[in-house]
């Protein structure tokens, strides 16, 4: 139960009027992250097998522990009320993160259609909680760490459907709106793709990272995909921006900066790739040219969690300065594969040789 005296505004003690969380966690390779899940419906029903559990369990085989929501939705209940149960679950989930085996700092919400709008009304409307409240989840933030919107409505006024119902959301982001990561279809008829862009594009402005993808096919309310060979990518995609954002380890991560050559020499342009051989821990990788003369560095925000990992250079062009002839300097990229090497703050001296060139991986 959300709240166990009884959730504020209930109209009575059947069980659409006691909102709570049903938890799911990993068996094993847990990562320490927790995913809150909004089923979607309308704000009339909830579609919690395809939606919430089903979505409860793929969290789970991925190291990540899942928190289905089960909020109040209409005819009894505004999405007002529906708001004050998605907050309360944020409050709730980070006020026991350590008898759920997860970090407090790395609770996200994953909601949708109506859900998704829960999703993103939360990561708009959180506050920091209260602390002179005698309830202790009441003194937690409400804040997600991250957001996943799929195929949600983010502003019932521009779609023009129950603009009541779906308050205005992308006119709220702020620069602390939680990173987001959006999914949509093209095809989608009863929420157009639209929703999502008009979120992105608050977060744009407001400089927060995101990730968006819009799949040309597919209806609305297809959960994970499982039955679309292309919408079913998008769950892999979203544990992978988990990574790549950090938010599957809680090691700290460092800057990285170096020098790369070839034959001695600094490449017209190249890149310097680290994937780390620990899987929960963020890739990281650079852009470099003759203009630096090979030096790159990479920011802590973007970097590595120090440990091992492969080095890869990838040799694009000799062209330098850039111009405008068209000619071709590189007929197709170079891979060059250092191995596995321990790294860490210090810096990174990379040599290849072209006799080691290999072609480059097919995508």
């Amino acid at each position: 139960m959300l709240w166990p005296d009884g959730a504020p505004g209930a109209l009575g003690d059947g069980d659409v009027d006691r909102p709570r969380i049903t938890v799911h966690l990993p068996d094993r390779h847990a990562t320490g992250v927790g995913v809150i899940v909004n089923p979607g419906g309308g704000y009339r029903i909830l579609a919690s097998d395809w939606e919430g559990l089903q979505v409860a369990r793929w969290l789970n085989r991925a190291g990540i522990a899942a928190f289905v929501l089960r909020y109040r939705v209409g005819e009894r209940y505004h999405s007002d009320v529906s708001l004050l149960d998605g907050l309360r679950a944020v409050r709730l989930v980070r006020a026991r993160a350590e008898d759920f085996g997860i970090a407090a700092n790395r609770i996200g919400m994953l909601g949708f259609s109506a859900g998704g709008h829960l999703t993103v009304a939360v990561g708009t409307a959180w506050d920091e909680g209260n602390p002179d409240a005698e309830d202790a989840v009441e003194r937690e933030s409400s804040r997600p760490d991250f957001l996943a919107p799929v195929y949600a409505v983010t502003d019932g006024v521009q779609r023009g459907r129950k603009a009541d119902e779906y308050t205005p959301t992308p006119g709220r982001v702020n620069a602390r709106t939680p990173p987001t990561f959006l999914v949509h279809t093209h095809e989608d008829a009863i929420v157009p793709g639209t929703q999502s862009t008009l979120f992105y594009d608050a977060l744009l402005r407001a400089g927060v990272a995101a990730e968006m993808h819009i799949y040309g096919f597919g209806e609305h309310g297809t959960g994970l995909g499982i039955g679309d060979p292309d919408f079913r990518a998008w769950p892999r995609l979203f544990t992978n921006w988990l990574r790549r954002g950090g938010f599957l380890t809680g090691a700290e991560r460092v800057g990285v900066r170096g020098r790369v050559t070839l034959d001695g020499k600094a490449m017209g342009m190249a890149w310097v790739t680290l994937t780390p051989e620990d899987p929960h821990s963020p890739p990281a990788r650079v852009r470099t040219s003759r203009g630096e003369d090979g030096a790159f560095e990479i920011p802590a925000s973007h970097g590595i969690v120090p440990g091992l990992h492969r080095v890869e250079v990838f040799h694009v062009s000799e062209q330098y300065p850039h111009v405008a002839t068209g000619i071709y300097t590189v007929a197709d990229a170079s891979r060059f594969d250092l191995g596995v090497r321990r790294i860490g703050a210090d810096p990174l001296e990379v040599e290849v040789a072209g006799a080691d060139a290999l072609p480059v991986l097919d995508a």
